[in-house]
């Protein structure tokens, strides 16, 4: 029995918020069918037909279906098979976008799958779930989605404790409680009930945070980089651990404390230098520039693709519009909590707005509303204003449909993030 009572509101919105997601996007299912293909951007048309999926075996299984679309292939792929499954798309070192050729993973020489594109600690947290499911008899795909679902949901739940544990000295129990209830409500906060690795993701890295913010070294710098190796630019955590460590001025205590903090500190950046000494690395780079166009730091791209956004929101009226509006709601709303939160907490401010630039810069003009939800300030902004009555009634409202509508696009395998 949990006897700390806001612990316990925690545990039990978390569950019920579970239990709506999934019992949602099954009714939603059964009383909504959207006019195809879904034309919100220029290559969404061509994978959103009725058919669209009916070569992907990982996107095809009907079990829990409405929990899996576009990059929940390449995750239950690695977890059930490994990274060369010959059911999941692969391409040679001579492939063009939109030309190909493509081949065929684990037979033919010189070949690539696109699970390569994700990293490996989500797809062996569902592993390690799925064994004990062997006992319902499942099939595999099945089996690895009831797992892969299980530990997003998890990683929510370990997100709502770390954002608790990080705002309740500045916003009381109640504003603890609230920054985790709003960031299940977020508009992008279902993905975190879905076959992707946000759950995960924002559970270590905000974990990891929260151990910082506590001085607890050891397994702050454990979360962080098992951050790192589930998605490459967590790697950014390196920043608020460095000004922590730096704060704090450790060699007033020794050498020793200096050296072992300061070790930790830089776990993300370890972790992620093992990481990139290894094939995984290699192969990474390789599909992520001749398949999904994605680029460090691409600044220059990235402001015209951008551009070319904010042109088709200006426009009004269209699909486009509304999804690039709230792109861009969700860019100003992380960009203003972070620049509200950094005389209280520097550290945060300072992860959160390194990771809008990784994002915004990445050569894609697409994602933000998704790529948001690691920076921590929003939920901490967001719940000091709740402790308004009507901004909280009014942003659960707000927060809450957007999000309905949002799992409702994903459900029927439509472009959200």
């Amino acid at each position: 029995m949990i006897k700390n009572p806001s612990l316990r509101n925690l545990v039990l919105i978390w569950l019920g918020w579970a239990i709506v997601m999934g019992a949602f996007q099954r009714w939603v299912g059964m009383r909504v069918e959207p006019k195809r293909p879904d034309h919100v951007l220029f290559w969404t048309a061509t994978e959103t037909a009725a058919g669209s999926q009916r070569d992907k075996a990982y996107l095809s299984d009907p079990f829990l279906n409405e929990h899996v679309s576009w990059d929940s292939e390449f995750y239950l792929s690695v977890a059930a098979v490994g990274y060369d499954d010959p059911a999941v798309r692969a391409i040679p070192s001579n492939f063009k976008s939109g030309l190909g050729p493509y081949c065929t993973a684990g037979t033919d020489s010189d070949c690539h799958s696109l699970s390569y594109a994700f990293f490996p600690i989500y797809p062996m947290a569902t592993r390690l779930v799925a064994l004990p499911l062997r006992l319902l008899g499942l099939t595999p795909i099945a089996r690895s989605t009831l797992a892969a679902v299980i530990v997003s949901m998890l990683g929510a739940l370990g997100a709502m404790i770390a954002l608790y544990s990080m705002t309740r000295a500045s916003l009381g129990e109640e504003g603890g409680v609230r920054a985790g209830f709003y960031l299940l409500i977020f508009p992008s906060g279902f993905f975190l009930a879905q076959v992707y690795t946000e759950g995960l993701t924002i559970g270590l890295t905000f974990g990891a945070l929260a151990f910082l913010l506590a001085r607890r070294w050891g397994w702050a710098a454990l979360l962080a980089a098992l951050a790192v190796w589930t998605r490459p630019g967590l790697a950014i955590l390196v920043l608020p651990m460095a000004i922590v460590w730096w704060a704090d001025r450790p060699w007033r205590d020794g050498l020793k404390s200096a050296l072992t903090r300061g070790l930790a500190a830089f776990a993300p950046a370890i972790a992620y230098g093992a990481w990139a000494s290894t094939r995984l690395a290699q192969e990474f780079f390789l599909v992520e520039k001749l398949f999904f166009g994605r680029k460090l730091l691409a600044v220059g791209p990235s402001l015209a693709m951008w551009g070319e956004a904010l042109q088709s929101f200006l426009k009004g009226g269209t699909p486009t519009a509304f999804y690039f509006g709230l792109e861009f709601a969700a860019l100003a709303l992380a960009v203003a909590a972070c620049v509200l939160l950094l005389r209280e907490r520097f550290e945060l401010a300072a992860f959160g707005l390194a990771m809008i630039v990784f994002a915004l810069t990445s050569n894609s003009a697409q994602g933000m509303v998704r790529y948001v939800l690691p920076v921590a300030p929003i939920f901490w902004v967001l719940a000091r204003w709740g402790r308004r009555p009507a901004f909280d009634r009014l942003w659960s409202l707000l927060s809450i449909l957007l999000m309905g509508m949002e799992a409702m696009l994903f459900t029927f395998d439509f472009w959200v993030a």
